[in-house]
C-alpha cells in the first residue's frame, strides 16, 4: 500500500485486524495463518500525525487466489527447493548486566546481504512496541539487545526479519524470530491482605480449622521463583503457641488443647512467606494475623448476695420492690452472659414477678397482686439464675450448681376498705318472678375486724335496673318482672358492680352476676285451626308450637275436650310436636268444630278449637268452603259430558253390528286349537314369548269338510284372509315366493299342517333379526350418541296372514304409509275406519 499517497507525515501506523502488520513501507504480511472465505476480507490502517493530529484511514480488500490446475499424477516431477533460513529461538535474562549492546542471535541468508527487522513485545499492558530495544546489523544479520528488560512487563518479542539483496529484490520469506526473557528472582511475594483476622470458638479442639493466609508472587508462575514457604515468627501473647501453620498452603488450626476467652481475648501472630520453597536465599515478606476468641456459655452466673430483705404495703400492685444483680464472666451483651431470673419457690399465688433490665443485667422483683397482711405479714421468696444461652462444660473443669438467693418479703399494714366475699357472686333467677322477690345476699367484712358492721351498700348508676341491693341488709331483690324476651333481658344475663363503704369512708367493690333462667310462660298453640277432609278421610295432621325453651316446650299432650266429639273422633300421635285427627267411623258430611287442649311439658295448657269441613270430595280444592251434598240435589251434566255419551254409545252399537254380520248364522265346523304360529295365543308351557313348543302339545287341526284350509264359513260360501302386503319389505318378499294366505295350507293337514306352521315361523324369525341389527346400529349413529327409548324390544310373532305387517320401531315403512291397509278393507270395516280414523 502506498502510504506516502495517503499521509507522508505518519508517525504512527496500526491495523485493524490482529493478523496483518502493515510496515514503514507500506508493506503488508501476516502475523498469522489466515483463512480466507468466499467472501472478501477486509481491515483498515490507520495513519496518525501526532504533531499535525491528522489522522486517516484506508481500506484494504483481500480476496483468495484462483488455485492452479494440479497436474496428473503422471506428469508431476520432483524439484529441488532450497533451504529456509530458521534459527533457534533466543533466550535473554531478566535485568542483565551487560554489556550492552548485548548481542542475541545472528540470522543470516545464502542469497541475501541486506538484513532489516520489525518487532513487537507480547505482555500485559503492552500499547506500543518498545522502539530501540533491538536492532540488526545490516551486513551481519547480529541481532542486539540495547538495554536489560522486564520480564513481567515484557515476557517475550517476536522479530519480523527480511533479508534483501544489494539491490532490494528479497529472495527470502520474512522470518519470525522468537526471543524469550528468562525470569530473574526480581520479586518478592506480598500477602493478599493487609491483617487477616479469624474467630475461633473458646475450648476447641486441637486440630480444628480456624482460617488460611494467601500470598501471590509476581514472577514466572510454576518455578521455584513461585513457590512459596508460610510460617509463624512470632505470637502475641508471647505463651505457649496457641495455633499452627500449614507451610505449604497457609491453612492456621488450633494448637493449644484448652483456648479460653476470659483469660486471652485474642492472639496476634506474625507470619512470614518466602519464595524459593522456603530457601534461605529466598524473597520473603512477613502478615499480621489476628485470631479473636469467640465467647461460649462456659461460666454460670453467681449473684453477688445471698440474701436480700425489702418490704411492700399492703395491696399494692405493680410495684418494683427490689433490684437484684448477679456476675458473670462471660462476655457482656452475649447470650452467654444475658441473665434470666426465676422465682422458684415462695410465688405458689403468683404474686410477684421478676424480670431483666436488658441494660444494667439486674433482676426487678415486682409485686402483681395486692398482699394482704392481715394474712399474711412476711414472704419468703427464692430465686435463680441462668443464662440465655445454655451452660457448655469447660474441658477440665466441674459441673457447677445453680446459683439461688434468698429474698424476705415484709407485708405492712394499712386502713383497708370493706371486702366482698365472694367478690364475684352469681345469682340465679326464674324468669317472670314478682317484683320484690329475693333472690339472695351480698354481704362485706372489714379485713380490720372480720364483720360486717357499720357497712353500706348501694349499686352505682348506670347499671341495669333489674335489681336493687339493701342498702344495710345487702339483700337482693328484683325490681321488674324479669323476661327474657324484653329490651336488654334478651341477653339473659347482667353484671352489677356493688359498692360497700364503712365508716370511715374506705370503700370496696364486688360484681353480682344475674342469670335469668327460662320459664314456662306461653301457652302451647295449634298452628292451623281450618281444615278440609274429603271423602277418603284422609288423617289432619295438627301441629302445635310453644315459644318456650326446653324443658317448657316439647313434648306436647293433645286432648279432645269434648265428650260427644271425643266419642266420634280421635287423636294419634305422630311426633313430639304433631298428632293426627281422624273420625273413628263414618260420620256424615258437613261442618265440625272441635275443641282441642294442648298441653306442653311444663304442664301449661292451651285450648283452641279445630273446624274441620268434612266434604264429599276427591281433592280439597273442590271444596269452596260449603260441603257438597248430593241428596234432595238436582244433577246436571254439562254438554261436552252428553255428547260423549251419545257417541260412545253410538260405536258400541257399531261394533256389535259388525260382529253380528260377520258372523251370522255361519258355523265353524273346525275346531282351532291353536293359532298356526304358535304365538298368538301362548301355550301354558313355553318359558318365554317365541319359543316353540314341543310337537306333541301341538293339537292338529281335524278336517270337517272336503276342501281342508282355515277359514270362516258364510253360509255355502267360504272366505278367506290374506296378508297384504305393504311398499315395504315383507315376509313374502323376502321369501321370494308366491303370494301366501292361509287358505294354502288346505292342501295338508294333522302333522303336515304343524311343519308348515314351524316353517313360517323360521321365516319370520329370518326376516325379522337382520332388520333389528340394521335398526339397532342405525339407533347408535345419531349425534348424540345415545340410545332411542325403544332402542331394542321384543315383539312377539303375530302369525302369518298379519293385514298390520310389521310393527314397533322395526317397520320400514312410514306412518303414513302404515295405515294403506285401510284402503282394501271389506265395505262394513270401511266404515267403522272413516269413523276412526283421523283427517
Amino acid at each position: 500500500v502506498d502510504l506516502k499517497e495517503c499521509l507522508p507525515s505518519a508517525e504512527f501506523i496500526s491495523s485493524s485486524d490482529g493478523n496483518f502488520k502493515v510496515l514503514e513501507d507500506g508493506s503488508v504480511y501476516t502475523t498469522s495463518a489466515v483463512s480466507l472465505s468466499a467472501e472478501k476480507k477486509t481491515f483498515t490502517i490507520l495513519l496518525k500525525d501526532t504533531k499535525e493530529h491528522v489522522q486517516k484511514k484506508m481500506n484494504v480488500s483481500l480476496v483468495e487466489e484462483e488455485k492452479k490446475k494440479t497436474r496428473q499424477a503422471r506428469d508431476t516431477v520432483l524439484k529441488r527447493t532450497k533451504r529456509r533460513w530458521g534459527p533457534i529461538p533466543s533466550v535473554m535474562l531478566e535485568n542483565s548486566l551487560g554489556p550492552f549492546p548485548l548481542q542475541i542471535q545472528q540470522v543470516q541468508s545464502d542469497t541475501a546481504q541486506n538484513y532489516t527487522i520489525y518487532y513487537s513485545a507480547s505482555g500485559p499492558g503492552i500499547d506500543q512496541d518498545p522502539k530501540g530495544l533491538f536492532y540488526i546489523e545490516r551486513e551481519t544479520g547480529n541481532i542486539f539487545a540495547t538495554r536489560a528488560v522486564d520480564r513481567e512487563q515484557y515476557p517475550s518479542f517476536q522479530i519480523i526479519c527480511f533479508a534483501t539483496t544489494p539491490d532490494g529484490y528479497s529472495p527470502e520469506v520474512p522470518l519470525v524470530h522468537t526471543i524469550r526473557i528468562e525470569d530473574d528472582n526480581d520479586n518478592a511475594p506480598y500477602f493478599t491482605q493487609e491483617v487477616f483476622e479469624f474467630l475461633v470458638p473458646e475450648n476447641s479442639k486441637p486440630g480444628i480449622i480456624v482460617g488460611k493466609v494467601t500470598a501471590d508472587d509476581r514472577d514466572e508462575p510454576y518455578t521455584l521463583h513461585t513457590t512459596l514457604k508460610y510460617r509463624f515468627v512470632s505470637q502475641i501473647p508471647g505463651t505457649s503457641p496457641a495455633f499452627s501453620i500449614n507451610g505449604d498452603t497457609g491453612v492456621i488450626s488450633v494448637l493449644l488443647p484448652q483456648l479460653d476467652r476470659e483469660m486471652i481475648p485474642s492472639y496476634t501472630m506474625l507470619v512470614e512467606v518466602r519464595d524459593m520453597a522456603g530457601q534461605p536465599f529466598g524473597l520473603c515478606t512477613t502478615g499480621t494475623v489476628v485470631v479473636k476468641i469467640g465467647d461460649t456459655n462456659d461460666n454460670a452466673p453467681s449473684f453477688k448476695q445471698t440474701h436480700y430483705e425489702t418490704r411492700v404495703e399492703e395491696n399494692r400492685v405493680n410495684v418494683e420492690i427490689l433490684r437484684i444483680s448477679v456476675v458473670d464472666l462471660d462476655e457482656p451483651g452475649s447470650p452467654g452472659s444475658a441473665a434470666v431470673y426465676e422465682i422458684i419457690k415462695g410465688n405458689d399465688d403468683r404474686s410477684f414477678e421478676i424480670t431483666t433490665d436488658k441494660n444494667t443485667n439486674e433482676g426487678i422483683l415486682c409485686v402483681v397482686k395486692g398482699l394482704d397482711y392481715e394474712s399474711t405479714k412476711q414472704r419468703i421468696l427464692v430465686i435463680a439464675v441462668n443464662n440465655e444461652a445454655p451452660y457448655m462444660l469447660a474441658p477440665h473443669s466441674q459441673q457447677l450448681s445453680q446459683s439461688t438467693s434468698t429474698v424476705t418479703v415484709n407485708v405492712m399494714d394499712l386502713d383497708e376498705g370493706p371486702v366482698f366475699k365472694p367478690c364475684h357472686l352469681r345469682l340465679e333467677v326464674k324468669e317472670c318472678e314478682d317484683i320484690g322477690t329475693t333472690i339472695g345476699r351480698y354481704l362485706a367484712e372489714d379485713p380490720e375486724t372480720g364483720n360486717s358492721e357499720g357497712i353500706c351498700y348501694r349499686i352505682p348508676p348506670g347499671q341495669c335496673n333489674w335489681i336493687s341491693i339493701g342498702e344495710k341488709s345487702g339483700e337482693v331483690r328484683t325490681v321488674k318482672v324479669l323476661d327474657r324476651d324484653v329490651g336488654e333481658m334478651r341477653r339473659g344475663q347482667c353484671n352489677i358492680t356493688v359498692l360497700a363503704i364503712d365508716r370511715n369512708g374506705k370503700t370496696g367493690t364486688g360484681t353480682i352476676e344475674v342469670i335469668i333462667r327460662p320459664g314456662n310462660k306461653n301457652f302451647p298453640r295449634i298452628t292451623t285451626t281450618d281444615y278440609i277432609m274429603c271423602r277418603d278421610r284422609k288423617p289432619i295432621c295438627l301441629t302445635a308450637q310453644d315459644d318456650d325453651e326446653s324443658p317448657y316446650s316439647t313434648p306436647f299432650v293433645y286432648r279432645i275436650t269434648d265428650r260427644n266429639l271425643a266419642s266420634s273422633w280421635k287423636i294419634t300421635r305422630h311426633n313430639e310436636n304433631s298428632v293426627y285427627l281422624s273420625p273413628k267411623g263414618d260420620i256424615p258430611f258437613g261442618t265440625y268444630t272441635i275443641p282441642v287442649s294442648v298441653t306442653d311439658n311444663g304442664g301449661k295448657v292451651g285450648e283452641q278449637y279445630v273446624t274441620v269441613n268434612y266434604c264429599d270430595c276427591v281433592t280439597p280444592t273442590e271444596c269452596d268452603g260449603r260441603t257438597r251434598q248430593y241428596a234432595g240435589a238436582n244433577v246436571t251434566l254439562g254438554v261436552w259430558a252428553i255428547l260423549a255419551m251419545i257417541l260412545g254409545s253410538l260405536l258400541l252399537l257399531l261394533i256389535l253390528i259388525t260382529i253380528c254380520g260377520c258372523c251370522g248364522s255361519g258355523v265353524m265346523h273346525r275346531q282351532v286349537t291353536d293359532d298356526c304360529a304358535n304365538h298368538n295365543l301362548i301355550i301354558s308351557n313355553t318359558e318365554a314369548p317365541g319359543e316353540e313348543v314341543m310337537d306333541h302339545n301341538i293339537i292338529p287341526l281335524q278336517n270337517t269338510n272336503d276342501q281342508g284350509g282355515y277359514g270362516i264359513k258364510t253360509g255355502d260360501q267360504q272366505q278367506t284372509f290374506e296378508m297384504v302386503k305393504g311398499r315395504g319389505h315383507t315376509l313374502e318378499s323376502v321369501k321370494g315366493g308366491g303370494h301366501q294366505t292361509l287358505g294354502s295350507v288346505k292342501e295338508g293337514g294333522g302333522q303336515n299342517m304343524v311343519d308348515t306352521c314351524r316353517y313360517s315361523y323360521s321365516e319370520w324369525h329370518n326376516f325379522t333379526h337382520p332388520r333389528l341389527g340394521e335398526k339397532v346400529h342405525l339407533c347408535r349413529q345419531d349425534e348424540e350418541q345415545k340410545h332411542s327409548e325403544d332402542y331394542l324390544l321384543s315383539y312377539n310373532y303375530e302369525g302369518k296372514g298379519s293385514l298390520a305387517g310389521s310393527v314397533g320401531c322395526c317397520s320400514d315403512q312410514h306412518e303414513e304409509e302404515a295405515l294403506d291397509f285401510l284402503d282394501q278393507l271389506e265395505p262394513k270395516f270401511r266404515t267403522l275406519a272413516e269413523t276412526c280414523i283421523k283427517r
